[in-house]
């Protein structure tokens, strides 16, 4: 059995993180999460973003001191950078790097940039990694009711020789040393990540909700009760799943679904899908993927907006969104309020 150690609050020094200077650089979903949750925890916390954009004037609405991302990295400690994976390495060079002294360090919530070297920072500066295992908004909403979100943690170059204390006593002031934090490398963490996003639980997932969608649709079945088979009720089994694994599910379900399960499954789910899955893989681990996406966002992102607009206006989006409309499921704590977060 692979042993693993997780830390918890009790295992780490939670006062560390407060006596340094974090800057924050972009106030999207993890930035508006690890910002809230470290102002929270009592940080000292400043906002590198545009001046007067949108995510300026959202942070300010939260009560956050905002600068410019140059004045944001010449103060701070710490620079934890939570723009998107494909702006990183301009913003970088062009607003941190000439901003960084020796000794900074120099954070990531996702290993992307720095494990395909689009950023190369210096000897003298620490390299880390604390990356929640969930969206920035479940980080906060976990963070407010007590709770937290599982956390890895990754170290790339430790200069100054505190680097994993550092990095753990960050992750516990967003609330993961309530839940778990795991140490990885960025190798590992960026592989895994990428390739659970595209196999498993996004492209996997939503691709293979839509097949199903459209497979009951185009056997006669009314779009509602093909929205509720297929989408709906996937946050319940996987509720079970979350909490008591696979094995958890079944005991829950009926023995319909699960003997359904274990010898329909595999018919869906087989070798074919396996032999996709390594090629997916393969692409990532060579950089092929890293590249092809850099690449599209650098030019424009026209098949990207194509593919976003295909999927915008797929039934089974239009279908959802009617019947969250006129149920108070579908209204009420919304994790995700896009005017606000």
């Amino acid at each position: 059995m692979e042993n693993i150690k997780i830390y918890l609050d009790k295992d780490i020094n939670q006062d560390l993180i407060k006596s340094k200077k974090i800057a924050i650089i972009g106030f999207g979903s993890q930035g508006y999460g690890q910002s809230m949750n470290l102002k929270d925890s009592g940080c000292d916390v400043v906002l590198g973003l545009r001046q007067g954009g949108n995510s300026d004037k959202k942070a300010q609405q939260y009560g956050f001191k905002t600068m410019t991302i140059e004045e944001a990295v010449k103060q701070a400690d710490i620079v934890q950078v939570l723009i998107p994976d494909e702006i990183q390495a301009e913003v970088y060079e062009k607003q941190i790097k000439p901003n960084m002294h020796a000794g900074q360090y120099l954070m990531f919530s996702h290993g992307f940039n720095i494990h395909y070297k689009k950023i190369n920072p210096p000897k003298d500066i620490n390299v880390i990694m604390v990356a929640p295992k969930g969206p920035g908004h479940t980080v906060r909403s976990q963070y407010t009711e007590g709770k937290g979100v599982p956390c890895l943690i990754a170290i790339e170059n430790d200069a100054t020789g505190d680097s994993k204390e550092v990095a753990l006593s960050y992750a516990s002031a967003i609330g993961a040393g309530r839940a778990g934090i795991i140490e990885t490398t960025f190798k590992e963490e960026t592989e895994t990540d990428l390739f659970g996003e595209q196999a498993v639980i996004c492209g996997g997932v939503s691709a293979l909700m839509k097949a199903g969608f459209d497979v009951l649709v185009e056997a006669g079945y009314s779009k509602h009760m093909a929205y509720f088979e297929v989408l709906h009720e996937m946050k319940l089994i996987i509720d079970l799943v979350n909490q008591g694994g696979i094995s958890d599910m079944h005991y829950s379900i009926s023995n319909t679904a699960e003997y359904g399960d274990l010898t329909r499954g595999p018919r869906v789910i087989g070798e074919a899908s396996k032999n996709a899955m390594r090629e997916i893989l393969k692409e990532i681990q060579s950089g092929k993927f890293a590249d092809e996406f850099t690449n599209e966002m650098k030019s424009g992102c026209k098949n990207f907006n194509k593919l976003r607009e295909e999927h915008s206006n797929h039934p089974i989006e239009k279908t959802g969104e009617k019947i969250r409309s006129s149920f108070v499921w579908g209204n009420d704590n919304k994790i995700i309020n896009r005017n606000k977060n």
